[in-house]
């Protein structure tokens, strides 16, 4: 099906399961321990052996030598894969860094061999036996000292600055500027199941259970690395537990586990031990940013510039944070640029909205100096300069941008009237008190997403698609959608996902996985509507699917009655055309935050959160809620606490394990509150949604780090805002 115009008569739009709050239907499996994971395949893989990854010691150089003796003569000993016997380095088109280091090295901890024993504990053991001789090379590990080395570089294949009229002649002559640079820290995805899968091989053909967001990329990834035909391998991913954009392609243990279960002969669970991730698989870049805004003496926007640098390994790209500033505030004269650093730490790669987390963390902090140059209230400044239309490309409107609403809806429900304009003028005891305020956007793309659906002679449906489920309440929204449709509870649907011998879909990421992948479910159960009115010789455009029956023609026939004599097997796919040509696709927002500080301590304690998020149609708002939720607690990390640390001299982050990397924990969020404007969309589905996912976190760092100064008086730039950087700055106790 191709949805290239505002669909006419849409089942969808009844509104009696799509759009109403519905607990997720496979929430009670996980509660009991039935969801299977990735590392829990046991029962299919009977007899599987252990695989334990060893990381580089060195961050760049080259392995001189290897000793296996000790590790071959280990109690438990199975197999040894290293890049000698490997016969390949694990790079693919997704995979520009190798899996597989040796004997050249690209990074510290990157994988250079998985040793395989017949329990866990004997293959680490084993592993600690293994002597590998490096020969050290210098690398460039420091991003501010290496700044100069960047270059121009596109960006998903587009030029990556950009300029429209005169910024640099409008930046002069304005009566008010503003001239900042910030800097945002290295950060780590820290979901909580590790990277893990189990491999087996059946003569040439390979099946792997593991833990991967876009079941259709990692097959092409991972056949492409072992030289095999695609065809040839199936991928199970059905529950994963967590991955924020970190599994989106195969890692270190998807193609050491392939590895070593060929070497072994037998099938291999590998589980990347937690104080590898860090460095071994991707994180989101550390930038420095540097904003100039110009303006009226009236607060409207004359010129915007935004530049970025970022490092990353060769092959990569730049964390594009000026993605954040072109669409979000009007102004006719603007300039971007990107500057890539060569930089030889581990690949820097997609993390949950990546660009726009630290770019609108910077933009939105820049927007709050300029209200207080202005001497403006915040909200009211992002008002003046809102726009609904692509500032780079007026003839390109938003489909929608409700902006402004979000604003105002958001400062009402907040108490937004009782901030002070003046920093460090509220405390409560030993507690300075204060609020910020940013604005939200970020893109909600389309992509091609395929469904099959069965009516049984039961009348139960079944959806099946290779689209995931990372904690994001796909199983609900894929059943309300087909139960919508249908004309049946939403418990009469099962959906199976995440298994590639499924319709290929849009998987998860990019914030397009709910829209896209209910639409591959709308397509596919129109082509089954159409099967089965045709089976029950009525007029399809006619037919009404309500209450387990169909109805046309003045006749009204149980749907079960329509398979009676088999199961009715449908498949279909949503293409989009050219409405997103015509329309920008995005969704906006705001957030509102209550920080109090500590005044002998510079401890910050956030107290409040409000998101308001305008993202079309609401598919589900119990899960599209605790998606802004579990996004705005993100936002707090990296507002106060997430920093990988890197040690210039040899080019690891030093904090790799849960223990050091400073992830939010209950007790530090706080009551959190969301608002939807409910604003369906007909130009960009026919489900008329956008995604939430990745939206509740653009901005909240920004709204954080705002409320930090209205409540100190202490302007932070370098994030994340720790201690050291507010206690010698506070107002006297």
């Amino acid at each position: 099906m191709k949805f290239d115009q505002p669909a006419g008569k849409n089942p969808i739009d009844r509104g009696q399961i799509v759009g109403r709050p519905h607990q997720r239907i496979d929430g009670p499996l996980k509660v009991s321990g039935q969801a299977t994971y990735a590392a829990e395949w046991h029962k299919e893989a009977p007899g599987h052996a252990h695989g334990y990854i060893v990381g580089a010691a060195i961050a760049k150089g080259r392995i001189k030598a290897i000793d296996a003796s000790a590790t071959r003569a280990a109690p438990g000993f199975i197999a040894l894969v290293t890049h000698q016997n490997a016969g390949t380095d694990g790079k693919s088109g997704m995979n520009p860094t190798p899996l597989l280091g040796g004997p050249d090295i690209a990074h510290y901890h990157q994988a250079v061999a998985v040793v395989v024993a017949d329990t866990f504990e004997a293959a680490r053991h084993a592993a600690g036996l293994l002597k590998i001789d490096y020969d050290a090379a210098d690398g460039h590990f420091d991003l501010a000292a290496n700044k100069d080395a960047g270059k121009p570089t596109n960006v998903y294949g587009k030029k990556g600055d950009s300029s429209f009229g005169d910024f640099e002649g409008a930046f002069a002559r304005a009566p008010v500027q503003l001239d900042v640079t910030y800097t945002t820290a290295d950060q780590a995805h820290a979901m909580m199941e590790p990277f893990a899968t189990i491999a087996h091989w059946d003569g040439d053909r390979l099946m792997l259970w593991t833990s991967n967001q876009m079941i259709n990329w990692g097959r092409g990834s991972i056949a492409q690395m072992l030289k095999m035909p695609p065809e040839k391998l199936r991928l199970l991913s059905p529950f994963i537990g967590g991955g924020f954009g970190g599994k989106l392609f195969p890692r270190a243990d998807s193609l050491m586990a392939a590895l070593a279960a060929r070497e072994a002969r037998r099938p291999v669970k590998v589980v990347m031990q937690r104080p590898l991730m860090y460095n071994n698989a991707t994180h989101r870049d550390a930038t420095i940013q540097r904003i100039r805004i110009g303006t009226g003496k009236d607060g409207r926007i004359l010129a915007m510039g935004h530049e970025e640098w970022s490092g990353n390994q060769p092959g990569g790209g730049p964390e594009a944070t000026t993605a954040a500033s072109r669409p979000m505030y009007a102004g006719a004269d603007r300039m971007s640029r990107i500057r890539l650093v060569p930089l030889d730490l581990p690949e820097g790669n997609a993390m949950r909205a990546p660009g726009d987390a630290s770019g609108s963390h910077a933009l939105e902090v820049a927007m709050d100096e300029l209200a207080e140059k202005l001497g403006m209230d915040p909200v009211e400044l992002r008002i003046l300069n809102d726009t609904q239309v692509d500032p780079e490309n007026p003839q390109r409107p938003f489909s929608s941008r409700k902006l402004v609403e979000s604003l105002k809806a958001g400062a009402k429900a907040f108490g937004w009237e009782r901030r002070s304009a003046r920093p460090a003028a509220r405390r409560e005891g030993d507690w300075l008190i204060g609020m910020g305020v940013a604005a939200a956007f970020r893109d909600s793309p389309t992509m091609t997403s395929g469904a099959r659906v069965r009516l049984s002679p039961q009348g139960r449906v079944t959806v099946e698609t290779d689209m995931t489920d990372i904690g994001t309440g796909t199983y609900t929204i894929i059943a309300q959608t087909a139960a919508e449709m249908l004309g049946v509870p939403i418990g009469q649907v099962t959906v199976r996902l995440g298994d590639s011998d499924f319709p290929a879909s849009a998987g998860s990421g990019g914030q397009w996985g709910a829209n896209s992948s209910t639409s591959g479910v709308y397509a596919a159960c129109v082509a089954l509507r159409t099967a089965i009115a045709a089976k029950l010789g009525l007029d399809p455009a006619d037919a009404r699917f309500e209450d387990g029956k169909v109805i046309a023609g003045g006749k009204s026939v149980p749907l079960a009655q329509a398979a009676a004599s088999g199961e009715i097997v449908a498949e279909d796919k949503i293409e989009f055309g050219k409405l997103s040509q015509q329309y920008r696709h995005s969704t906006f927002g705001a957030h509102f935050v209550e920080v109090g500080v500590d005044v002998h301590t510079g401890e910050v304690r956030v107290r409040r959160m409000l998101a308001v998020a305008a993202a079309g149609r609401i598919l589900n708002p119990v899960s599209a809620r605790s998606q802004m939720i579990g996004a705005m607690t993100m936002g707090l990390g990296a507002a106060l606490t997430e920093h990988l640390v890197v040690d210039p001299r040899f080019g690891y982050f030093v904090n790799h394990d849960m223990a050091q990397y400073e992830v939010p924990v209950h007790a530090d969020v706080p009551h959190q509150d969301v608002i939807f404007i409910e604003d369906p969309d007909p130009t960009v589905s026919p489900m008329k949604a956008h995604g939430v996912g990745e939206l509740g976190l653009c901005g909240v760092a920004g709204a954080i780090s705002n409320a930090v100064y209205n409540a100190t008086g202490v302007r932070v730039r370098d994030f994340p805002i720790t201690l050291d950087k507010l206690v010698d700055h506070l107002p006297e106790a």
